[in-house]
């Protein structure tokens, strides 16, 4: 007699468990999705062939070599060994004005919200940040111990990064550390294959290469008791290549006034060096801020996953929640095709990623290009 209620009994509680959990167990098992958005908070994420990536600091940095700063893990494999791994703050690198501590903080409430308690909004494109990366230079000084390529792109992005509010660099050897272990080599960097890789997974819209020559001294020691005069001069000569078209959309020279390094006395030649190579950068930077401050804005589907839509854009580059993207189809290369719907910006991934729902429309493709529109 007691043998049927109780497998009855056991009957209803496991259907209960089956289908959710309780209000009173103790044990809340909840969303493995919202979990892990709340984990990635402040995390810089990236989506690349519909993995996902989160940037952390590289353990064994300190060894030196060629050891990288960053690494792009896995985020599976960041959720499963987070005390191995210590994320990088994006924030403390890159000081913006938008990035307060009170929006960072805001950032994971943001994660929680719906689309249905938001209206409707458009970021404006002005607004909206491209990424960038800058590429060590070729140096092509004639010293074999003097080599200043990479050092000189150092300065040049720290410049640009102050005369400009509408641009996100990303680091150049974490990109070739993470091109590298899929094959690719320096000489790939500009081939329609990497530029899509760049422009698909990491959202970059513009590559900057190019190359620098000297700098070059002129010495001079009028008599014996006087001290020696040093001036030098720096060429440099860079390209902005758009990594969704691959056109080279403009070419950058400059070279210094030698008159205006001139240093004089103890380490003067130098001194001459290093004021020519600010000279430059100073004068060059004015002309790459302006082009690269009028780049046409845009973003990518990164994944689809259900009703869940991927973007590899997200509060860093200015989007909000409630922003409608017009979704289109790629067309030729370095164009847009037919307008296939829209999507609502509904969470943020990360520190630079977000996710969205479909609107209007057809559901969007993995690299389908979004652009910022009014809403319904």
């Amino acid at each position: 007699m007691l043998r049927f209620p109780i497998f009855i009994l056991l009957l209803i509680l496991f259907l209960l468990f089956a289908c959710s959990t309780p209000s009173w167990f103790p044990i809340k098992l909840g969303s493995p999705y919202k979990a892990k958005k709340k984990e990635l908070v402040n995390k810089e994420v990236i989506i690349i062939d519909k993995e996902e990536y989160v940037k952390v600091s590289n353990p064994r940095a300190s060894e030196g070599g060629n050891q990288p700063k960053y690494l792009y893990i896995p985020v599976d494999e960041y959720l499963s060994k987070r005390e191995t791994f210590a994320a990088p703050v994006t924030a403390k690198e890159e000081p913006k004005k938008d990035l307060s501590e009170s929006s960072t903080q805001s950032m994971s409430s943001s994660t929680e919200r719906n689309i249905s308690s938001v209206s409707p909004s458009v970021s404006s494109p002005l607004d909206l940040k491209k990424k960038v990366v800058i590429a060590y230079l070729d140096d092509r000084t004639t010293s074999a111990d003097e080599v200043f390529g990479d050092w000189v792109a150092e300065k040049l992005t720290k410049e640009v990064n102050k005369r400009s509010q509408r641009v996100i660099f990303i680091d150049y050897q974490m990109v070739q550390d993470f091109l590298e272990k899929r094959g690719f080599v320096l000489a790939d960097l500009e081939t329609p294959k990497v530029l899509s890789l760049l422009n698909e997974g990491f959202g970059i819209h513009a590559l900057v290469v190019g190359q620098l020559s000297g700098p070059y001294v002129f010495a001079t020691k009028p008599a014996q008791d006087q001290d020696v005069t040093a001036s030098a001069i720096l060429k440099l000569e860079m390209r902005i290549v758009d990594t969704l078209s691959g056109r080279i959309l403009k070419d950058l020279s400059t070279s210094n006034p030698i008159v205006a390094s001139r240093e004089k006395g103890v380490f003067s030649e130098e001194k001459a060096k290093v004021r020519a190579i600010d000279l430059a950068i100073s004068d060059i930077s004015k002309a790459l801020s302006r082009e690269l401050d009028s780049l046409d804005w845009f973003c990518r589907v990164a994944k689809v996953e259900g009703e869940e839509i991927y973007i590899n854009a997200g509060k860093l580059t200015g989007l909000r929640i409630g922003d409608v993207m017009a979704v289109f189809r790629p067309g030729g290369v370095g164009e847009r095709g037919e307008l296939k719907g829209k999507i609502q910006i509904s969470a943020f991934l990360g520190m630079d990623a977000s996710t969205a729902k479909l609107i209007d429309g057809k559901k969007p493709d993995v690299n389908d290009i979004l652009k910022p529109t009014k809403g319904t």
